[in-house]
């Protein structure tokens, strides 16, 4: 494999990179170059070591991971320490999991880098509900079934589920919806898309720590998924999704894990 330079990434410049799920073997090639010509990478807690072996070992390595309900650097914070070794002529990296574009507040550090006058590009990476289907064998669409996927976020700036959701979307039938950070709310927002016409019965997917060695699978209905969220919520992150394409992974999930 050929690797650029580093001198393909300009001194002074930031770069937004997707790590995926996690696993290393998904990263983009362009993201392995990115990384090997960082001085400074600023990497979220999913960034797993592999992900960090290709940064060199003079270059300086900044945790700015946010995790509900854990003290974590404000978004202000990290932008600034982007920009600040950035206008040093530094050659930056930011290390996002999934993917940049996908609820990880990218416009807030691309405006902020645009403000400061500096260089930014997004490397965009496998954003965590398709490496889900990939992960479940499974497909996000299907004929005459599920003609639309939609991704959404199952909580507000204060953790409590939004309240400007559009119910009557996600209470699709036809669609296959993706709800991201959405563990300690999905009950209520079960709740409500049952309340819209959505059966109870519809197949529900989360998965647990996706890309790591301890990724977990539950799966059941829109109902009995809820209620088992509710009375104990999964540590790790959780990506959860629901639709009637789904009807049947659990009976394709990989190496037989499961519930």
């Amino acid at each position: 494999m050929t690797v650029t330079a580093p001198d393909s990434m300009p001194r002074g410049s930031i770069a937004l990179i997707g790590g995926g799920p996690g696993d290393v073997d998904l990263l983009t090639l362009r993201a392995v170059e990115r990384l090997r010509a960082a001085d400074v990478v600023l990497y979220d807690d999913l960034a797993g070591d592999e992900i960090l072996s290709f940064v060199r070992p003079d270059a300086e390595l900044i945790a700015v991971g946010k995790r509900a309900g854990r003290p974590s650097p404000r978004q202000d914070e990290v932008s600034r320490l982007m920009i600040d070794h950035a206008l040093l002529g530094k050659r930056v990296v930011r290390v996002k999991s999934g993917d940049p574009s996908i609820f990880a507040r990218t416009d807030e550090e691309i405006s902020a880098a645009r403000r400061a006058g500096v260089p930014i590009e997004i490397v965009p990476g496998i954003t965590t509900a398709t490496a889900a289907a990939a992960y479940l064998c499974t497909s996000l669409t299907k004929r005459l079934v599920a003609r639309r996927v939609q991704m959404v976020t199952g909580h507000d700036v204060d953790g409590r589920l939004p309240t400007d959701l559009d119910l009557a979307a996600l209470a699709d039938p036809g669609a296959t919806t993706c709800v991201f950070m959405g563990k300690a709310t999905f009950a209520e927002l079960a709740e409500k898309l049952i309340a819209r016409g959505l059966s109870g019965e519809t197949p529900t997917v989360v998965v647990e720590s996706l890309g790591s060695p301890s990724t977990q699978v539950m799966a059941g209905s829109l109902t009995e998924i809820a209620t088992r969220l509710a009375a104990a919520k999964p540590v790790g992150p959780c990506l959860i999704l629901y639709g009637a394409a789904l009807a049947g992974t659990e009976l394709r999930t990989p190496s037989g894990a499961g519930e």
